[in-house]
């Protein structure tokens, strides 16, 4: 009884804490808008102000939400990493409710969900994971299921081969199931909603994969002993980073991603709390209350904005909240990996699914009984993809409007926006130059910094290319243009020049146009536009160079953009299998 008391007390002290954590947090967002609309405000209205002015300061509004929560994220993360000795268990106590010796005693089932994937790769990832787990002694207590989408005979064909093959190897170990979907309707969430049905009650605990998902057996069985001593917990998601690759723009981009996912996610987390994020895949799920909660309807009318969900994560990751179980997030890198777009136009196209379906979410922004946090958290994710036309209106109205500004507040305007973007990769950056096996492991201090600068000028040259094409994708939604759910792209291979040129020519002639506008304009200012029309101007050369393997061959060669999981392949070639295949050895004998 006593132990219960204070246990019951211990958790409304925790809910206190954490309600405060939410109203300080606030406070810090709200204020950082208020002041940096503020210093907008006397940029624009030197005199009386205007209309187009006013427009302005109404688009620079939308573009503020996501810059100040990832800057106050990323200070919290910081704060964490440098003066906690356990920031992770800190901000995610459920980390720390296991030893990592418990018993397993649930029955999991691994959902590898596909449509039209590259079946070497499928069986490679596979039997690298499954491999691990029969090693581990527990391989009983799970049982995969290929759960397909595809429309390919030939491809069809290989999974159905690659199944057989992995039953062969593992079955007397692990059960494996194949199943294709004859009508693939609900897109992946249908997918996993028929799994449900069919077999979701054998099982406690559902782990879901994509095509190019990959797991350590230590991670996921991991988060099956947290969720056994967690009841409470509905869904449980790892903190997913990038494999290596031979393409120079997923090199350089997951290179950004390990920069800035440690701060922001252990900031996010420490307000978060239990309405944590879910990203749909390298996470568990609790699937009865799953199957009896996060149904998702169909929405009336067509798509692209009507009909089947496109974005289910979050959506369920809300509706599991609000039937009263927690989503909760590993805030630390721990062996949990998927592989990014290896071009920029595929990176484009993955980003105009994400927008698609973040656009249905305002469907559900007055679903009854939600949390004030995760109706808060539907809103960023529509204000996520509101934010690139936002940013090319406020651009293109200052070059329309005939108006003086205060050209020192506007710089300085510009010099903290930027700051604060990047602010999440300069708290991990000085984390890693802080500790010396981390420097050691990303290749040495000075190719740390020659990295991240070539990962920031990178972020800002594509930055507005991905955004013009955000922006045309959007003006076409309501006139019926959609994304859909198409196979994607994984392997470096390169991108033509006619490719390139139909994909991006739009940007081009626009970069053309502003360089134009600009230099009449503002021409004193080059050193603040000249990133933004150098992007657009550059879009198809650049495109060419950061999908070419050969480019990033020599990025490995040099050491560049070299990310953790690089330095394990001479002390743990049990990695090999995953990681060699991807790129080369970069040096290993880095120095300080």
């Amino acid at each position: 009884m006593d132990g219960s008391f204070e246990n019951a007390a211990g958790q409304a002290r925790a809910r206190v804490a954490l309600r405060w954590r939410r109203i300080g947090f606030s406070a810090l967002v709200l204020g950082s808008c208020a002041a940096l609309l503020g210093l907008m405000a006397a940029t624009l209205f030197v005199e009386a102000p205007d209309p187009v002015g006013i427009a302005m300061l109404l688009l620079f509004a939308l573009t503020l939400p996501w810059t100040t929560i990832g800057f106050w994220n990323a200070v919290i993360g910081f704060s964490l990493m440098t003066f906690s000795r356990d920031p992770a268990g800190l901000v995610a106590p459920h980390l720390r409710s296991i030893g990592g010796t418990e018993k397993i005693a649930s029955s999991t089932a691994l959902l590898i969900c596909i449509r039209n994937e590259d079946t070497g790769r499928l069986q490679r990832n596979l039997g690298w994971m499954l491999e691990g787990l029969v090693a581990s002694g527990e391989s009983r207590w799970f049982h995969l299921y290929m759960l397909s989408d595809s429309n390919q005979a030939p491809i069809i064909e290989d999974e159905q081969r690659v199944a057989a093959e992995l039953s062969a190897r593992f079955g007397s170990a692990l059960s494996i199931t194949y199943r294709r979907r004859e009508e693939s309707s609900g897109f992946k969430a249908g997918n996993i909603r028929d799994f449900c049905e069919r077999w979701g009650s054998l099982h406690q605990f559902a782990i879901v994969l994509d095509a190019d998902s990959v797991m350590t057996p230590a991670a996921m069985l991991r988060l099956v002993r947290i969720m056994q001593v967690q009841p409470h917990i509905g869904i449980l998601q790892t903190l997913v980073t990038g494999l290596p690759s031979a393409s120079p723009f997923a090199r350089i981009f997951q290179f950004g991603m390990h920069l800035g996912m440690r701060s922001y996610t252990l900031g996010a987390a420490s307000w978060q709390g239990d309405c944590g994020p879910y990203w749909g895949h390298n996470a568990i799920l609790r699937i009865a209350p799953f199957t009896e909660h996060c149904h998702l309807p169909v929405l009336p009318g067509k798509p692209p904005l009507g009909g089947h969900v496109l974005s289910h994560d979050q959506l369920e990751a809300v509706l599991m909240r609000r039937a009263g179980y927690e989503v909760r997030v590993l805030p630390e890198e721990d062996g949990s990996w998927e592989e990014n777009p290896p071009s920029l136009p595929e990176f484009i196209r993955r980003d105009l699914r994400w927008c698609q379906g973040n656009m249905q979410y305002f469907h559900f922004l007055s679903l009854p009984r939600l949390l004030p946090v995760s109706r808060c958290q539907l809103g960023l994710a529509i204000a996520m993809y509101l934010g690139a036309p936002a940013w090319l209106g406020l651009m293109t109205l200052g070059l329309l409007r005939q108006m003086p500004i205060r050209a020192d507040l506007g710089a300085l305007l510009f010099i903290l926006t930027m700051v604060m973007s990047f602010a999440p990769k300069f708290a991990t950056l000085a984390d890693v130059l802080a500790r010396s096996p981390l420097r050691q492991a990303y290749g040495g201090t000075a190719r740390i910094l020659v990295s991240a600068f070539l990962e920031m000028l990178f972020s800002m040259l594509i930055a507005p290319i991905s955004a013009v094409a955000v922006t045309l994708f959007m003006l076409g939604l309501p006139f019926g243009r959609e994304m859909g759910w198409s196979t994607q792209q994984r392997d470096a291979e390169g991108i033509p020049f006619a490719l390139a040129a139909r994909r991006l020519w739009l940007q081009t002639v626009l970069g053309f146009v502003f360089a134009v506008c600009f230099w009449r304009v503002v021409p004193g200012a080059v050193w603040l536009w000249a990133p933004f029309v150098l992007g657009l101007a550059g879009a198809i050369p650049l495109a060419m160079a950061s999908a070419d393997p050969r480019v990033g061959r020599a990025l490995a060669a040099v050491g560049l953009c070299r990310i953790p999981e690089e330095a394990r392949l001479p002390a743990e070639p049990e990695y090999a299998t995953l990681f060699a295949p991807c790129v080369p050895l970069s040096p290993t004998g880095a120095t300080e």
